[in-house]
Parts: C-alpha cells; sequence; structure tokens
C-alpha cells in the first residue's frame, strides 16, 4: 500500500510538473513569435479577484498573462491563468490558439459579407489533469467600431486524467471581440469572450452542454493601464450539471 500511495504521489507531481512546463514552453514560443516573425504584438498581465465561485474556494485571486500577435500567415492567441499565485494550492490553466488564414496561404481573396477571411482554427488547452484539442473554422468578422470580432468554430476532443476512458468528440462555437468607445473625455473598452460547449457523451464522465463567457468593462487610465469590472458567467460549469457559476471579478490589466 506504501508503494502504491508514493507512486500516486509521483505521478500528481509529474503531471503537475508537466503542466508547468508546457505553460512556460507557451510563453517561450509566443515570445519567439513575437520577436523574429509577428507583424504585429500585444502583450498583457491582469489581476483579478472575485467570490462565488464554484467546483472550489469561492474567494479566488487570478493572475492572467496574455499575448496576440499577427504574423505573414495567421495570427496567434495565448493566455495562462494562475490561480491563487499568493498562497498555497496554486493551480494553472493555459490555452494556445494559433489560426492560419487560407487568404494569406493560397494567395486570394477569401472575404465575404462581414467576413474578412477564412482561417484553420486550432486550440490547445493546458489544464491540471486536464487536456483539450480543437481545431475548426475561424472567420475574423468586420464590424464597424470594432477593434476585432471573431467566430471560431470546432470540432473538441477532451483528455482527463480522472476519466477511465474517453468521451465522444464534440463540438464548440467560440465568439471573441473588443469595442472601443468613449464617454465624455474617458475611453473604455467592451471586451470579452463566449464558449459554447456542445456535449461530449459516453465515457466515464460525459460532459453537457456548458457555456462559458467573460465579458468586460475597461477604462483606460492611460496608454497601458486599464481597470474595470470581468463578469464570469458559467452554464454547467465544465460540462457539469446545473453547476452555475456568476462571479463580478475586480480587474487591472497593464499592456506592455
Amino acid at each position: 500500500m506504501p508503494l502504491n500511495l508514493s507512486s500516486q504521489k509521483l505521478s500528481t507531481t509529474l503531471k503537475s510538473s508537466l503542466t508547468k512546463v508546457a505553460a512556460i514552453a507557451s510563453i517561450c514560443l509566443a515570445s519567439t513569435f513575437s520577436t523574429h516573425a509577428a507583424d504585429w504584438s500585444s502583450t498583457n498581465v491582469q489581476l483579478l479577484n472575485g467570490s462565488g465561485y464554484e467546483l472550489g474556494d469561492k474567494n479566488r485571486t487570478i493572475f492572467t498573462f496574455e499575448n496576440a500577435l499577427g504574423w505573414k500567415y495567421g495570427d496567434s492567441f495565448l493566455f495562462i491563468d494562475v490561480t491563487e499565485p499568493f498562497s498555497e494550492g496554486t493551480s494553472y490553466y493555459s490555452e494556445f490558439s494559433p489560426r492560419f488564414s487560407l487568404g494569406k496561404i493560397t494567395g486570394k481573396d477569401m472575404s465575404f459579407g462581414i467576413v474578412k477571411d477564412v482561417m484553420v482554427s486550432t486550440t490547445l488547452e493546458m489544464g491540471q489533469g486536464t487536456r483539450g484539442y480543437l481545431v475548426g473554422v475561424g472567420l475574423p468578422l468586420d464590424i464597424s467600431g470594432f477593434a476585432f470580432a471573431n467566430v471560431n468554430l470546432y470540432a473538441r476532443q477532451s483528455d482527463r486524467d480522472f476519466a477511465a476512458d474517453d468521451t465522444d468528440l464534440g463540438g464548440q462555437v467560440t465568439l471573441t471581440w473588443n469595442r472601443p468607445f468613449t464617454l465624455g473625455s474617458t475611453k473604455w473598452n467592451f471586451e470579452g469572450f463566449l464558449d459554447y460547449a456542445f456535449a461530449e457523451k459516453g465515457g466515464s464522465a460525459p460532459k453537457e452542454d456548458n457555456i462559458v463567457a467573460a465579458p468586460r468593462l475597461m477604462l483606460n487610465l492611460g496608454k497601458s493601464l486599464q481597470v474595470g469590472i470581468e463578469q464570469q458567467i458559467w452554464r454547467n460549469k465544465f460540462g457539469v450539471k446545473n453547476v452555475d457559476e456568476d462571479v463580478t471579478q475586480a480587474m487591472v490589466k497593464f499592456t506592455f
């Protein structure tokens, strides 16, 4: 029995270490892209705090690193969430989302209506004990007043260490946006994302249809500093039926 317990602890430690290594490698990859291949790049760090979370501690502080960039044949987005960075029980979650422009690769105009291009869209999700693999079609939109707006349509496969077998292939729709605006002499941004992940049946831990959205309202205090709120909204959080969450998070964001 002691041997089995030690093996479990060793396995958990290795998985946690691999997740951290993957997160660090993603940052290095994004930095390399930014330095050597990017046409444009934007990096920011965020600090969020809120109360009323489900499936874990009710009160949380989250540190986030984000990088977005565009290069010759597409763009990418990377973020890493570090939950409770200043105390014990720190956890990590990261997504890396490169997209490849069919218009730029083929040299043909792929635009139609408000769609500016057609892209091959991919995402790798990395959590502690969970991974997600997504591939599909990305549609960047040309909407007046928006700095950007995107629709991504994915097929997705989940991989979880705690499940005895994998669930069936699922699907996901992802929306992202950023709408700058002014009120008097003040400058604001309404930005965020919405994921609608369809049910993943089969396996020992099937997932229900679930929605996560994080709209933000941010006030610009200068060229690099923003403060505001992010509303985190979950329905069937992590695919768990009837686990819903609504959390208002205070947020500080520094772009460099």
